[in-house]
């Protein structure tokens, strides 16, 4: 649909507005962008890269708007905005980024739509990696990179661009999107408290599921039981309830494996990831291939190469006995999740936040700071910087010390420091030879840049000469 088609991205940068950018210029479209991030110097070697695939990059003054573009930007773009009022004056037509990936999706033959709280992007790569192995040339739209498709030559690889017969694409509650999209295989990863209240999520992923041909539904999540009563439901997870089934669930130093059942049939899965969560991950994106006719086997075949997600429990390295992990948990299912992944091994974690915004933090500071209370151990600290903070008129009035405070209250060591940089140099006067530094974060590319900085001190042996823990 986007042949002789002309776009201009504003935000084109992001994690979602990229992927989707790249796959209608591969189909045909003329398209260019602008970027705040750009502007303030931000990340220059993806703009740089950006622009070496034939994409006109403009400032985000109104200068790169002319007649014929339909513009894609968020809803929430407000039209004093330079590109929103320039295409307001040319009358051009706008697009949310989910109004044109929905019509993308929407119009192939199979649409394999993955939504949930947390899980969703790995879940996506994951089912567009065993579709790839299996030659159905899958085109997949996520909100991360894939390591499994990233090269020298395409390092910002959040979307593979196949055929018009297979689109797979995460897809968004936070803003009710996930409403414009008609699957055929829908999976809900699991339900849990981040950008809306549960009454709304229950309705929003329940209309979801059951316009699907088959919906994927986690049988271990609670909050995901309603959706489970559907004649339409493919059950996965670690219960007896589960159609995809999982058992013998081992973790390994270099990731995992466990036994996946369906119907009659077994097979060992081994993954290159850690966690119990990625195991259900697994199974959910099992599931939904399984749906598109797909054996549990060839599957397990496929996730044995499946190399993982960046900044999703990604391993930058490891310097003087410590090692340095980059990982996207901002809410409170994603932290639970990474740090029960944490547990699972031994060794002290040194963990650094960055939360993802003033907002977020209103509305579920009190359980994320549950989650960092009940899943951190003896001797693990936390170091927690002021929110993320581009500009605008957001609130500020409950910040990172109202977090700590009810971290420390909840039994687990926490302190903040207003910068990134105070935080980075107490972790590296704190690290020992056995400790896991983690980055945590999202909404901010530069986190990987700061894990990284750590990792290149640790190497230059900018650290105190301790024995180990």
């Amino acid at each position: 649909m986007a042949e002789n088609k002309s776009y201009f991205f504003c935000g084109i940068g992001g994690s979602g507005m990229l992927p989707l950018a790249m796959i209608v210029a591969a189909r045909g479209a003329k398209v260019a962008g602008s970027d705040r991030s750009r502007d303030q110097g931000r990340s220059p070697g993806k703009f740089a890269w950006i622009e070496d695939q034939d994409i006109a990059l403009f400032p985000q003054d109104g200068s790169g708007v002319a007649a014929g573009q339909t513009l894609v930007a968020s809803a929430a773009v407000e039209d004093n905005v330079p590109d929103i009022a320039a295409a307001n004056a040319l009358g051009l037509p706008r697009m949310t980024r989910a109004d044109l990936n929905a019509a993308l999706f929407n119009s192939a033959g199979q649409a394999v739509g993955v939504g949930g709280t947390s899980g969703k992007s790995t879940v996506t790569g994951m089912i567009g990696w065993i579709l790839e192995s299996v030659g159905r040339k899958p085109t997949v739209m996520n909100g991360a990179v894939m390591r499994n498709f990233a090269s020298d030559d395409m390092p910002f690889a959040s979307a593979l661009v196949g055929g018009d017969a297979v689109y797979v694409s995460e897809v968004d509650e936070s803003d009710g999107s996930i409403a414009l999209y008609r699957p055929d295989v829908a999976v809900v990863t699991n339900i849990s408290l981040d950008h809306k209240s549960l009454a709304e999520l229950h309705q929003l992923f329940g209309d979801f599921a059951g316009k699907a041909r088959v919906a994927v539904v986690n049988a271990d999540d609670p909050e995901s039981r309603p959706l489970m009563s559907g004649e339409n439901v493919m059950r996965f997870g670690f219960s007896p309830l589960a159609g995809m089934r999982g058992s013998d669930f081992e973790a390994l130093p270099d990731g995992s494996r466990f036994t996946a059942h369906f119907n009659v049939t077994q097979c060992e899965v081994r993954l290159r990831m850690p966690g119990r969560h990625n195991a259900s991950n697994a199974l959910a994106a099992m599931a939904a291939a399984r749906a598109l006719g797909i054996s549990i086997k060839d599957s397990a075949a496929a996730l044995a190469d499946f190399t993982g997600l960046a900044r999703r429990y990604e391993v930058l390295g490891q310097a003087g006995g410590i090692t340095v992990i980059d990982d996207f948990a901002h809410n409170p299912d994603k932290v639970a999740a990474t740090l029960a992944a944490v547990a699972e091994l031994p060794g002290r974690a040194l963990l650094f936040f960055q939360p993802h915004g003033y907002g977020p933090l209103r509305q579920m500071g009190k359980e994320l700071a549950a989650s960092f209370a009940k899943g951190m151990r003896d001797g693990d600290k936390l170091y927690v910087c002021d929110p993320v903070y581009f500009g605008g008129t957001v609130d500020r009035s409950i910040g990172s010390e109202a977090l700590v405070a009810d971290i420390v209250a909840g039994g687990a060591h926490a302190v903040h420091l207003t910068t990134r940089a105070n935080c980075g140099a107490a972790i590296l006067d704190e690290a020992k030879a056995g400790d896991r530094i983690l980055i945590l974060g999202a909404r901010d590319d530069t986190l990987t840049e700061f894990g990284r900085e750590l990792l290149e001190k640790l190497a230059a042996g900018l650290i105190s000469d301790r024995e180990s823990v």
